[in-house]
């Protein structure tokens, strides 16, 4: 009777822990492999994927296209579901059935996982395409393996490698002549066209007495926010309880006015980690009832190098933005620096890029015309809501078009550098680290591979 009471009471006692630590502590223990870097920041949220602790691939399937599905419309997704769940194409879905994420993509397989979470081999794009030497003569006796490394084909965004794309730009210089950023002109006209009362002065400020601070003041009457007559209350109060301060608004606040960019922030590595709810984790059976708080991103829980100095920072908007002074100067180069410690971040001051963003700095180059860190990483995009309306805004979302790399053909670097100059930059890994210092020394044969298509399609025609 003894030995059924005891064991009754250790099961529901260790049943009663794992729920502490699953719901309030920490999880670490049921990771069953290192997660891909894409999704490191949020391994311990297990639900975020596994909604359910029954089904198979549909139920992670689900999880995969409520983080992925929306940028994959934006990508125009060069193999959609709708290709693999065509009656027509059922012979393909044998030979790879990519109507589920994790047929290319499985977490916890660090021992196969290459670039971007891919767990399949090298050759996996001659399951579809083994025949592809009859419809391109000049892909026969190409290898495989190279379909997705040349500079010509990537599974899902080919938008920068498509050939019509290619030809269109085979004859661009390396510089070109205008250089500038293609949307800067017009997000400077928005901003100009928009009608705000009189700009607030410090002593318009009207933060309680208990809560007023001069030098706030100061620094909060030279920024953009005084200029748009937003004065403390707009962030230090709601509309619901306007008499109940804030001491310190969170994201929640900016987004309030700035949905966009505060949206697309917790899209990225630096924010994911509040999208997902994540909670600072507790040890102990207690846990569960204390009072739990959102974990943001810290750069000790980076997997690039980082400064031991920054290791415990946590990033949310004053992490680049500091409260009251919001100087984009800082924000685009030396918030930064502040956290990052790879080679490619040390070498910029070295760079061509820095040299023009001095410039323009310095008023000596129109706006535009200079190359900070946000330039690349956190490019001004257009983007359509469900209603079909365009949207123009500086994107928070660092990893938007970081991989696979192409991607920053159109949003970046295109609008200074011609086509080939840039597939060959992008190819060149030592160029990267060196941030570009000097000419590629690789070279992407993708718009002769173009021209050759398009030659062929003219002998078929014929």
């Amino acid at each position: 009777m003894l030995w059924v009471l005891w064991t009754t009471i250790s099961v529901t006692g260790g049943l009663f822990a794992l729920a502490a630590i699953y719901y309030g502590g920490n999880r670490s223990f049921l990771l069953i492999g290192r997660t891909t870097d894409g999704h490191h920041q949020i391994e311990l949220a297990c639900d975020a994927c596994h909604t359910s602790v029954f089904g198979g691939p549909e139920i992670l399937q689900k999880a995969c296209v409520n983080c992925h599905g929306a940028a994959l419309k934006l990508e125009n997704d060069s193999h959609p579901l709708s290709k693999f769940t065509d009656p027509r194409n059922a012979d393909r879905v044998q030979g790879l059935d990519a109507r589920h994420c994790v047929t290319c993509h499985r977490e916890h397989r660090p021992a196969i996982t290459q670039a971007m979470g891919v767990t399949l081999p090298d050759d996996h794009c001659y399951h579809c395409h083994h025949d592809i030497a009859k419809d391109r003569p000049s892909h026969a006796g190409l290898k495989f393996t190279t379909c997705g490394s040349a500079g010509c084909h990537n599974f899902h965004d080919n938008r920068a490698l498509y050939t019509d794309f290619l030809v269109k730009h085979a004859d661009e210089p390396d510089q070109l002549p205008v250089q500038r950023i293609a949307l800067i002109a017009y997000l400077t006209k928005k901003a100009d066209a928009i009608k705000v009362p009189r700009a607030l002065l410090a002593a318009d400020a009207d933060a309680p007495p208990a809560h007023a601070d001069a030098m706030i003041a100061a620094d909060w009457a030279s920024d953009a926010h005084a200029r748009a007559a937003v004065n403390c209350s707009g962030c230090h109060t709601t509309k619901a309880a306007p008499r109940d301060w804030i001491a310190s608004p969170g994201i929640e606040t900016c987004k309030s006015c700035h949905a966009d960019q505060a949206t697309s922030f917790t899209e990225g590595r630096h924010g994911m980690r509040l999208r997902q709810g994540l909670f600072a984790t507790r040890d102990g059976l207690l846990g569960l009832f204390k009072a739990r708080k959102l974990l943001p991103m810290s750069p000790k829980d980076a997997r690039l190098p980082m400064k031991p100095e920054a290791a415990d920072k946590t990033l949310t908007c004053n992490s680049c933005h500091p409260a009251h002074r919001y100087e984009l100067v800082k924000a685009q180069v030396t918030a930064c620096f502040g956290c990052h410690d790879d080679p490619h971040t040390k070498a910029y001051f070295a760079s061509p890029h820095y040299q023009l963003f001095k410039k323009e700095i310095a008023g000596e180059s129109p706006r535009g015309s200079g190359v900070s860190c946000a330039t690349c990483h956190m490019p001004i995009v257009e983007h359509r809501d469900e209603y079909g309306e365009k949207t123009t805004f500086v994107t928070h979302n660092q990893n938007e078009n970081l991989r696979p790399n192409e991607k920053m053909v159109r949003s970046v670097c295109g609008d200074c550098h011609g086509e080939q100059f840039t597939l060959d930059a992008l190819a060149d890994a030592a160029l990267i680290a060196k941030n570009f210092k000097d000419l590629p020394a690789v070279h992407i044969d993708s718009i002769e591979w173009a021209k050759k298509r398009v030659k062929e399609r003219s002998e078929t025609r014929k």
